[in-house]
């Protein structure tokens, strides 16, 4: 079955801000297995110019999709979320995520496309600070294996 493609435009924004901590960029760097010292050290990181530890580049993926997830659960879509995978992610950075930002994401559904037996949904999210700052631009492609016929 194929996804809704009047879902292509739908803009979501999140109910709350994401606050950026110390703790959750050292668990993520953890994660991916980075142990770069801007990441876990604020004396490194002021060293660097920074105000505090940075986050590492795919860090956004955190948090950049659930503005958007409420999208990809709505019945109306027709995503059968058990086969789902993730397809591709890249981000377009105005300056780097540091402990402390505040940060607020807008989701749009920018494409939903067949391919082979696939269909792909692509995710543009713009995060921003509360006040508005500009952070980076985020894009996520989910794939629904076998969900076109």
């Amino acid at each position: 079955m194929a996804l809704n493609r009047d879902f292509v435009g739908r803009t979501y924004s999140p109910s709350a801000p994401y606050e950026v901590s110390r703790v959750k960029i050292r668990e993520f760097a953890a994660a991916i297995g980075d142990n770069n010292p801007l990441y876990r050290d604020k004396e490194a990181a002021q060293a660097a110019g920074y105000p505090d530890v940075i986050a590492p580049p795919t860090f956004p993926i955190v948090f950049s999709l659930q503005s958007g997830g409420e999208a990809l659960v709505d019945p109306d879509l027709g995503l059968n979320l058990a086969m789902v995978v993730h397809g591709e992610q890249r981000f377009e950075y105005v300056r780097q995520i540091c402990a402390g930002d505040q940060l607020v994401t807008t989701a749009t559904i920018t494409d939903i496309r067949t391919a082979g037996r696939n269909e792909l949904l692509t995710v543009r999210s713009e995060v921003t600070t509360v006040d508005g700052e500009p952070v980076c631009v985020t894009y996520n492609t989910i794939v629904e294996r076998g969900g076109a016929g």
